[in-house]
């Protein structure tokens, strides 16, 4: 089962696929619109790449403030979240992204990426760990259910 994750922001959506037994997340591609209520091509995207790589479920990332409050961003990412359900009809499961910048960031130090470069692939990276965090924690329970 394929899975798509997402990184929706302002002007941007980065995108991430796990590979086809759900182990590892690999960067797709960044979305980019003019303005942030301009969704319907960003929508129309994600729909062909779900349908592309057949995905299942769809995995968005939930910006919560540090002290676990719901803020601005993560109210936007579960309005995005309601459009994506209703648009493609498959579940969209919500990750906390909070330390996933953190982890993007550090990533992109070590491969020594700087200014442009790095713009122009941090959202991708922020999905692709979004994605991970959430493979990582449901290891256990495909585990379980190939031991039954």
């Amino acid at each position: 089962m394929r899975i798509l994750g997402l990184d929706y922001g302002a002007k941007t959506v980065g995108v991430a696929v796990s590979d086809p037994l759900g182990l590892t997340a690999q960067g797709v591609e960044i979305i980019r619109r003019q303005r942030e209520t301009k969704l319907r091509q960003t929508l129309a995207r994600i729909e062909e790449l779900a349908q592309f790589y057949h995905a299942e479920k769809i995995v968005l990332g939930f910006p919560k403030h540090m002290n676990n409050d719901i803020g601005e961003r993560a109210e936007k990412a579960l309005a995005f979240r309601d459009m994506l359900e209703k648009r493609l009809q498959l579940p969209v499961e919500m990750e906390d992204e909070r330390l996933t910048t953190v982890e993007a960031i550090r990533a992109m130090n070590d491969m020594n990426l700087r200014g442009k470069e790095r713009k122009a692939v941090v959202d991708e990276i922020a999905a692709v760990f979004i994605l991970q965090t959430y493979l990582d924690r449901m290891q256990p329970a495909r585990e379980q259910e190939t031991e039954v």
